[in-house]
């Protein structure tokens, strides 16, 4: 009888995502998250978390796109040292298990989740674990690499033909993220023949590179070029005053 070898496909994605009080990994908060262990035969588990954001303000522009204010978060939000451990502590545990962590635009999220982690003194994700991660975003951009358009989840899930149930919100995102990640690797199979350590460390040149030919494209039609250090899964911290780099 033939055995049907299995890839890391057949066991769940654990999904990732946030919702933040802005764009800025190094000054802005995560106001919810969810942390989502997705397919592999079994049934779909969400964690979610809503933050008190340490007492800061969620600025309206923010509100607009997730929709939670300043005073809900202070109301039904919990203490946000207690969320990004709750927060890590769940990546890690799926991580340590072997399952790999799924993420669009995997740099911020987890660079922010990072970042908060040392405002509170917390361990962060990569400094308990090793985990293993798979970016919609890189994934889409290497295999579709002449599409046009946006490469915003909400367009990856129009392509990929995946339902997008309230964007914008974590729990939302986060099973549409692993939802693109399945289409996409079983359009492309050959992605599941690499074993999960060497296509996370393949995303890494695919987003560096993806990124430095953006950057040029923009440069060539006289666009705004953002020169900001990058690099992926995690972006680079900022450097100290009188650091020389």
């Amino acid at each position: 009888m033939r055995k049907w070898k299995t890839t890391w496909l057949d066991r769940p994605l654990v999904g990732f995502d946030t919702e933040t009080s802005g764009v800025d990994v190094d000054h802005d908060r995560i106001v919810s998250a969810c942390v989502v262990r997705w397919g592999g035969g079994q049934m779909t588990e969400a964690r979610n978390w809503l933050s008190d954001v340490g007492g800061m303000e969620i600025p309206a522009e923010a509100t607009a796109v997730h929709g939670i204010t300043t005073e809900q978060a202070r109301a039904a939000g919990r203490p946000a040292a207690a969320v990004i451990e709750e927060i890590i502590a769940a990546l890690a545990g799926h991580s340590d298990a072997g399952l790999p962590i799924v993420a669009m635009n995997a740099q911020f999220d987890l660079t922010l989740l990072e970042r908060e982690a040392a405002r509170y003194g917390l361990r962060g994700l990569f400094g308990r674990s090793v985990p293993l991660v798979l970016d919609p975003r890189v994934l889409d951009k290497h295999v579709t690499p002449y599409r046009k358009g946006k490469r915003n989840l909400a367009a990856l899930c129009t392509y990929w033909c995946v339902k997008l149930d309230g964007a914008h919100n974590a729990e939302a995102d986060a099973k549409a993220a692993c939802a693109v990640v399945g289409k996409i690797a079983r359009r492309f199979p050959w992605l599941t023949s690499v074993d999960l350590g060497d296509l996370h460390e393949r995303q890494v040149h695919w987003a560096r590179a993806q990124t430095a030919d953006f950057r040029r494209y923009l440069a060539s039609v006289g666009g705004d070029v953002d020169l900001t250090p990058f690099d992926w899964p995690l972006l680079p911290a900022p450097a100290l005053p009188g650091d020389v780099r």
